[in-house]
């Protein structure tokens, strides 16, 4: 897969659905699981605070890349969803 850069697809989301934030959020002081909307994603999946500084800085630093996001909004997921997993840590 390519680590081309891309434009963000509008009313993807899935960078806001699909993984974990561990950074509060407002509305989501503790961040949110894997697969749960965040709360600051509207209707038609736009950040409610994009470019505002209580947006957090992981939120702010992720570039959308073909790796990640792929050709639809269900492949992101998807991709996104493999990438949580493979990240996750291991008990032991």
């Amino acid at each position: 897969m390519s680590s081309e850069t891309l434009a963000c697809r509008i009313g993807c989301g899935a960078c806001c659905i699909a993984p974990s934030i561990s950074s509060a959020i407002p509305g989501m002081p503790h961040g949110k699981p894997a697969g749960v909307r965040c709360v600051q994603l509207s209707a038609d999946n736009r950040c409610l605070i994009f470019g505002r500084p209580e947006r957090p800085k992981v939120c702010s630093r992720l570039s959308p890349e073909f790796a990640m996001c792929g050709e639809s909004s269900q492949q992101a997921m998807r991709n996104i969803a493999v990438m949580e997993s493979l990240t996750l840590p291991t008990a032991g």
